[in-house]
Parts: C-alpha cells; structure tokens; sequence
C-alpha cells in the first residue's frame, strides 16, 4: 500500500462531516469578519459572500471531507466558513483556520462526539481547492 507521510493511505485520517451532511441542499459561504469570537461563539458570523447549491453543495462536502488530518496548531483565527442548509433548517456550520490546520464543527444536528475543532491538512490538494474555492466566491477580490 503506499504511504502518506509516513501512514498508510488506508490509515490516512479525513475530517469527520455529521451524518445530516446526505440532507444538505444549500451552503452559505461566509468570509468571516470577526475571527476571534468563532472559538466559542453559537453562530458563524461574517460577510455571506455566495450561495452554493446543487453539484457545487456536493464538491464542497466532497472537499471538506476529503482533506486529510494535521495536527492542530495554537492561533484557530479562521477566514472562512460555511453554513450547511436542508431545505428548511440549520444543519450545521464550520469555521476554518488555513494557518492552524483547524475547522471548529458545530450545529444543531451535530453529535457530541463531533462538535469541536479538527485539524486539516490545508496544505492538501482538497483544502486548497477549497480555499480557491472560497476566494473565487468573494465579489472583486481575486485569487
């Protein structure tokens, strides 16, 4: 099998989404304003910059889910974030810090053993095109 820094890819760790990710329809991208308050705070607070739907809901969970573990640096002063939608209610949120390999999880359809901060790897293939991802989605800014 081959090896991922140093691991099998079989044993490579993935960020964990909640199972209530299957009833997501719509995500609000948000660049996040405030980022010291988003350690704790009940909600994502920030500039909604875009709305996804459809295919562009499926390959964002896609990429969430398909950035490999790192271990957590001290700073979590995330720039981004999502909000995740059913047709009709809060699913779940995330907040991510690209400088301290972390994305704080949280919502109401969360499960307790998932609510907290993860780490990422943002330096990965998924994580990056996720921040290009969210960049492109920001009105006049580029890259």
């Amino acid at each position: 099998m081959p090896l991922v820094r140093g691991a099998l890819i079989s044993e490579c760790v993935r960020m964990m989404l909640p199972p209530v990710q299957e009833k997501t329809e719509l995500i609000e991208v948000v660049r996040i304003t405030d980022p010291m308050r988003h350690l704790s705070a009940a909600n994502l607070v920030g500039d909604d910059v875009a709305i996804w739907e459809a295919a562009q809901v499926s390959n964002a969970l896609t990429l969430i889910s398909s950035a490999p573990d790192s271990e957590l640096h001290r700073c979590f002063i995330p720039g981004w974030g999502i909000r995740a939608h059913s047709a009709t209610d809060l699913l779940f949120q995330i907040a991510f810090c690209f400088q301290c390999h972390g994305a704080r999880l949280w919502g109401p359809d969360v499960p307790a053993e998932l609510d907290g901060i993860h780490g990422f790897d943002p330096e990965s293939p998924p994580a990056l095109e996720l921040l290009q991802r969210f960049r492109s989605s920001t009105p006049g800014r580029r890259g």
